[in-house]
C-alpha cells in the first residue's frame, strides 16, 4: 500500500489513493496506520483521490481513533498539494468534496501554501449539533470537572466548540479537551478551542481535536474560532491564527463564508507492509 505524508504546521496526514488499497480500510487499519509506535504515525488519513459528482475531485478524512471526519482545513490544504504533486491540478482553482461540504481549493507552488475557500461557518444549535431547543449557542455555560466555561458552537461542516479566554495554554487544553469532546450535549462530540484574542485581526488558539487529541494547528479549528472572535465583535474580518505549529491566514465575509491559507509540507513516500497488520502485534 504506498502512501504519501505532509504536514500542515505541525498537523500531519497519510494520503493514500483508494487504486493502492486491495480491500477496504478498516477503522483497526487506520488506527495502526495512525499510530505513532506501531504504525507510521499521523493525525489521519486522507483517502482519494475519489469520483464525486459536482466536484473535481472527492476525498474521505479519517481520524486516528478510526472515526471519519466531515472535514478538515489542514487535510484539504494537504490534500490540495498532493494533487498538484501528482500533476493531477495546476495553479487553478478546483473543487473537491467531503463530507462536510464541497470547498474551492487554489494551490499556489511558488509560495508553498494553499488557500481553501472552506464555506459559510453557521452557529444553529441543530446544525452543529448542540442538543436543546433550535437557537444559535453564544456565550452559553460549560460545567467541566467543576470548572465554568462560555463558550459558543460553530459548524464548518465539522462541530466546533471555542471558548474565548484572557489566557490560553497546552496544558489546560489536555486536562479539560477530552470531556468537552465527550459531552452529552454534543451528540456528534466536537472539537474544541481555546482562544484569546490579541488584537482586531489576531487571535491565539489551542486545539483539542475530536477523534485526534491536542493538535499543534486545525484549518477548521482556526476558521471557526475566526467566525466566532467576529460574531462576538471582537475581530474584523481578516485574522490571523497563531497556533502552536504556526500561522494560518483567515478571511471572512459578512455572512460568515471562510477562506484560509496556509503552507503545507511534503515529508515523506512510502510504502506500508503488510505486515504491519499481523494479528497479535
Amino acid at each position: 500500500m504506498r502512501f504519501v505524508k505532509y504536514h500542515a504546521l505541525g498537523n500531519d496526514y497519510i494520503v493514500i489513493d483508494p487504486a493502492d488499497v486491495d480491500s477496504d480500510l478498516t477503522p483497526s487499519h487506520i488506527k495502526r496506520i495512525c499510530h505513532r509506535n506501531f504504525g507510521v504515525g499521523s493525525d489521519g488519513i486522507l483517502l482519494g483521490p475519489i469520483e464525486k459528482p459536482g466536484a473535481n475531485f472527492g476525498v474521505r478524512i479519517f481520524n486516528p481513533d478510526g472515526s471519519e471526519a466531515e472535514k478538515s482545513g489542514n487535510g484539504l490544504r494537504i490534500f490540495s498539494r498532493y494533487l498538484l504533486d501528482c500533476r493531477l491540478v495546476k495553479d487553478d482553482p478546483f473543487t473537491i468534496w467531503t463530507i462536510g461540504g464541497i470547498v474551492t481549493s487554489q494551490v499556489y507552488p511558488s509560495a508553498g501554501t494553499v488557500t481553501v475557500d472552506m464555506g459559510q461557518v453557521g452557529f444553529d444549535s441543530q446544525e452543529i449539533p448542540v442538543t436543546g431547543p433550535p437557537r444559535e449557542v453564544i456565550n452559553e455555560s460549560l460545567d467541566i470537572d467543576g470548572q465554568q466555561f462560555t463558550f459558543c458552537a460553530a459548524t464548518i461542516g465539522n462541530p466546533h466548540c471555542v471558548i474565548v479566554q484572557d489566557a490560553v495554554s497546552a496544558e489546560q487544553t489536555r486536562q479539560f479537551g477530552p470531556a468537552i469532546e465527550t459531552d452529552a450535549r454534543f451528540p456528534n462530540r466536537i472539537n474544541v478551542q481555546f482562544m484569546r484574542v490579541l488584537d482586531r485581526n489576531a487571535i491565539q488558539i489551542e486545539i483539542w481535536e475530536r477523534g485526534a487529541g491536542y493538535t499543534l494547528a486545525s484549518g477548521s479549528s482556526s476558521c471557526a474560532a475566526a467566525a466566532v472572535a467576529c460574531k462576538l465583535g471582537l475581530c474584523d474580518g481578516r485574522i490571523a491564527i497563531h497556533m502552536p505549529g504556526g500561522l494560518i491566514d483567515v478571511t471572512l465575509s459578512e455572512d460568515f463564508f471562510v477562506r484560509m491559507t496556509g503552507p503545507v509540507t511534503r515529508v515523506a513516500e512510502g510504502s506500508i507492509s503488510p505486515e504491519m497488520f499481523a494479528p497479535g502485534d
